[in-house]
């Protein structure tokens, strides 16, 4: 069983975080037992997402053990990614997952904790100027870039494909297929291209 994490924050876009719950939660309807999911925040308690949906972390920082990070963005990305406490948890998880990923703005908080340089990204369409002033950072325009163990996605709905994207490279096409037909989406080998 692979455990990933999907770190929330106050004012997190919901459909970043909710899209990739349910495709991995997908995964194990089509291969029961195949990963494990849970919410991570350093809030104890209820959070209020960008849109207003209310919900509840599942574990903290110090109790997460991911071997997958996923990073989603939206309005609350601007706190999250100037807290030192974020930035020293996304460094520290990137040397110790099999991947880390960002969601829509969440790239920036991969790139404040110094993980982007050098490397290609993506994110939301609007905020490609902003990615591109980090020093070293290539702003790709596709809705998933991998690059090396780092992938990012572009806006909000990209993070199905990103999921599927990190199915595929865990467990083989034909489970992140599965999964892609089980939550009715389409699956295609070219969704996640190496950089």
């Amino acid at each position: 069983m692979i455990d990933i994490g999907i770190f929330v924050f106050p004012e997190v876009e919901e459909l970043d975080f909710v899209g990739p719950f349910e495709v991995f939660s997908a995964a194990n309807s089509v291969a029961p037992g195949s990963v494990s999911v849970k919410l991570v925040a350093f809030e104890d308690g209820p959070l209020t997402a960008a849109n207003g949906m209310r919900f509840l972390p599942d574990i903290t920082p110090e109790r997460s053990s991911q071997e997958v990070l996923v990073i989603p963005g939206g309005q609350g990305r601007r706190v999250a990614m100037r807290d030192p406490r974020v930035k020293r948890f996304v460094a520290e998880q990137y040397e110790r997952v099999k991947f880390l990923a960002t969601v829509c703005t969440g790239a920036f908080i991969a790139a404040e904790a110094g993980l982007l340089r050098n490397m290609a990204a993506t994110t939301h369409h609007q905020y490609f100027d902003e990615l591109d002033a980090y020093p070293g950072v290539k702003v790709v325009r596709r809705r998933v870039v991998k690059h090396g163990r780092i992938l990012t996605a572009g806006g909000v709905s990209s993070g199905i494909e990103l999921s599927l994207c990190i199915l595929a490279l865990l467990f083989g096409g034909d489970l992140a297929k599965a999964a892609a037909d089980y939550v009715e989406y389409p699956f295609r080998s070219d969704m996640c291209v190496e950089y």
